[in-house]
């Protein structure tokens, strides 16, 4: 068992997925209707509706009780934080432009809120409900604003506690990696759900999905995110953002991971003769908090929950959805499929239930084959193209020349640097 158990999780779990994706569409073609199969998918979506809350609080609150960066860092943390809200305003945008729509499992019409004021208000209710009854009830707004409030109080905490926290985070992370480790069958059991009562067709709704998706971060990835470096230095910056897709962007894709992809970004800030002690500290942050993908991806995700379940979305809320999807997703690092996740805190501001957002975050895996890789891909190579764009905009100011995207710094500011 134990020589079984190594083979499967050396396995690539893309792979995995896929053969899931493929023997659930079969078994549904040859034996639909056969509850087993389809107890699989409610088995793993109940295993994630049950560790997702508590996931959330603690992932929240332990990044919270740590310190921020000193001033060094503010032009970056602004960066940060410009890129990963405006990722939330064009993956909104786009869900208005190209409503997507999906298969869910007892789906019903739901009312939608009567307006910016009942969704203020219902935000302010759920955001000071009892925290032990927010994560009992799977209430994210409480589960958000507790983890916040008591995150940036243990601020002033001893290091003991914090390790504690820490620790308390890391196996929350580990039960969930165990989960996850199990998708392949629970994307088994939920495609032939889907397959064996909707047909083939489901896939042409997990297609259009995975086009807004993808089409959301390559936009951010080639227009917002170069017109942000464009206004720190005042050049042309496609030549450091094709540098950033080329030896950053494609490592990621294939790692999926933004936290394994820290070397890699290292070693190009260095080729780019930035300063290592911004770039030492910005990346790392830029791995954790730096998260434009996973802030397109819960937008998305919870804008097709709304227009699946017939979920009216006026201006102001979808604001509100954009701001609330950023600092979701600065909780998104650290786990694989992290993002997914954080879809049901979109999700309850709409007032959408439980159930249909942990229905969403299912298909997400399944979509996730790809989307997951184009995600990491956005958010690693976006930390060295703001962590580029500020030293280039402190040369700038400073009257140096440069060359954005080259190896090294230009010799004239090598010069006024020594």
């Amino acid at each position: 068992m134990k020589a079984l158990a190594k083979k499967w999780m050396d396995t690539s779990l893309i792979l995995r997925i896929v053969c899931g994706l493929i023997i659930g569409t079969v078994l549904a073609l040859v034996a639909p209707g056969v509850g087993v199969i389809s107890l699989l998918g409610t088995l793993f979506v109940g295993a994630l509706k049950a560790v997702a809350p508590i996931l959330v609080f603690f992932l929240v609150m332990g990044a919270l009780s740590r310190k921020a960066a000193g001033g060094g860092m503010k032009t970056v943390l602004i960066f940060y934080v410009a890129a990963t809200i405006i990722a939330s305003l064009v993956a909104v945008a786009a869900s208005f432009i190209f409503p997507i729509t999906v298969t869910l499992t007892d789906a019903v019409v739901q009312d939608s809120p009567a307006g910016v004021g009942e969704v203020l208000t219902n935000l302010l209710t759920n955001a000071v409900a009892n925290p032990v009854d927010a994560l009992a009830n799977a209430n994210y707004l409480g589960i958000l604003a507790w983890a916040c409030i008591l995150g940036v109080a243990l601020r002033f905490a001893g290091e003991g506690t914090k390790s504690i926290l820490d620790d308390i985070a890391g196996a929350v992370r580990t039960a969930v990696l165990w989960i996850i480790q199990l998708a392949p069958f629970g994307i088994l059991g939920l495609v032939y759900s889907s397959v064996s009562s909707s047909g083939l067709a489901i896939f042409t709704e997990y297609g259009m999905l995975l086009a807004v998706l993808v089409g959301c971060m390559l936009f951010i990835a080639l227009i917002t995110n170069p017109l942000l470096a464009w206004a720190a230095f005042r050049k042309n910056p496609y030549p450091l953002v094709l540098r950033t897709l080329k030896d950053s962007a494609l490592t990621a894709f294939f790692t999926r991971s933004s936290a394994a992809n820290i070397p890699v970004n290292m070693t190009l800030c260095e080729k780019l003769g930035l300063d290592k002690d911004l770039y030492s500290v910005s990346i790392p942050l830029g791995a954790t908090i730096n998260m434009g993908g996973a802030a397109v991806t819960i937008s998305v995700m919870a804008m097709a929950a709304a227009h699946t379940v017939g979920v009216s979305v006026d201006l102001p809320t979808a604001v509100i959805l954009c701001v609330l999807a950023a600092v979701s997703a600065c909780g998104a690092s650290g786990v694989a499929g992290g993002s997914l996740l954080l879809i049901p805190i979109a999700c309850s501001l709409l007032g959408i239930g439980n159930d249909i957002a942990m229905q969403m975050v299912g298909i997400g895996f399944i979509v996730g084959v790809i989307q997951d890789s184009c995600e990491t891909a956005l958010n690693s190579s976006s930390d060295v193209l703001f962590t580029a764009s500020t030293e280039y905009r402190a040369m700038r100011k400073a009257g140096l020349d440069f060359k954005p995207g080259k190896d090294v710094r230009a010799p004239e500011a090598e010069d006024a640097a020594a």
